[in-house]
């Protein structure tokens, strides 16, 4: 079977939800590995277009959540601060006036992006365990998420799997993800965005940002339980279970239901399927739609 093209967005913004797996057998990332990989994510990302809103670094998988930005946006000498920035004195490469297209290119693309993380994750697993072989077990799942109450959501979803898996009892006591990364170290090199979405609620500045994220995911992010927390930073065992999850994975675009059908007459060929899909909205969370990538098969 031919393998299907992702949905990638040319010539403007757009907001993707990355996950990928392990094609080895129980955690095998741990806290030095996930150590190993943030550090990674955040050099690979000074270099690429992209702005961070979210990630999070489990045992056998890892989430981002990204904005990635066209290449049209970036002059050349910022392609040329950003290439020594990352490159720096190694192997003394020098970037050429031929080759800034080719980067202006390549570090606009999600494909490439998520792939140099991976590769070079791989490489160092392998190395630290002396052992051969593929690492990760398929491509790349990926999901394109419009802005505002859609990627909040999306952004829960993430900060939210620890606790899922019975890790931690509060998200942000998890340092491997984005809402941890905040409160442990207050986003040290201004590595994540401060938008959290809700730039667009007319909140400026990133305190205020931050606080009401906290509470949204504690509040808003999951579904009420039929009765009020003790307080309002408990989250009940109900609301871990009843969470909707899959539509932030398993969807190819979520969004309002403007923006789903928007993105659907782009990437309408990209679908296959007899006739033409219909946003279906997310029971329980309003206003939100999606739409899957295969008809029956996801």
């Amino acid at each position: 079977m031919s393998r299907i093209a992702r949905l990638k967005v040319k010539g403007e913004p757009a907001v993707y939800h990355v996950m990928s797996r392990t094609a080895l057998d129980g955690f095998v990332i741990g806290d030095v590995e996930k150590n190993y990989f943030l550090g990674l994510i955040k050099k690979i990302s000074s270099a690429y277009f992209v702005e961070v809103y979210g990630f999070c670094l489990m045992g056998n998988h890892f989430h981002l959540l990204v904005r990635m930005n066209p290449g049209s946006d970036y002059s050349d000498e910022e392609i040329r601060r950003r290439h020594k920035l990352y490159y720096g004195e190694k192997g003394k490469l020098e970037l050429t006036e031929g080759q800034i297209p080719y980067f202006r290119e390549r570090w606009s693309d999600l494909s490439e992006y998520v792939k140099d993380i991976k590769q070079t994750f791989s490489r160092y697993f392998n190395k630290r365990n002396d052992r051969k072989g593929f690492f990760w077990s398929e491509r790349f799942k990926s999901l394109i998420a419009e802005k505002g109450e859609t990627l909040i959501n999306c952004l829960a979803y993430i900060d939210l799997n620890p606790v899922r898996a019975g890790i931690v009892g509060c998200p942000e006591e998890y340092r491997w993800s984005s809402l941890g990364y905040h409160m442990k170290t207050g986003n040290k090199d201004g590595f994540l965005s401060t938008d959290f979405g809700l730039r667009e609620f007319a909140l400026k500045g990133d305190d205020e940002r931050l606080t009401h994220y906290l509470l949204y995911v504690y509040r808003k992010g999951m579904p009420v339980s039929g009765t009020e927390p003790v307080n309002e930073f408990e989250v009940t065992k109900y609301d871990r279970l009843g969470y909707r999850t899959r539509y932030f994975t398993d969807s190819g675009i979520i969004g309002s239901k403007a923006f789903v059908s928007r993105a659907y007459s782009i990437f309408k060929d990209y679908f296959e399927c007899r006739h033409d899909k219909q946003p279906r909205q997310i029971q329980g969370l309003d206003g939100i739609y999606s739409l899957k990538r295969l008809s029956e098969k996801i």
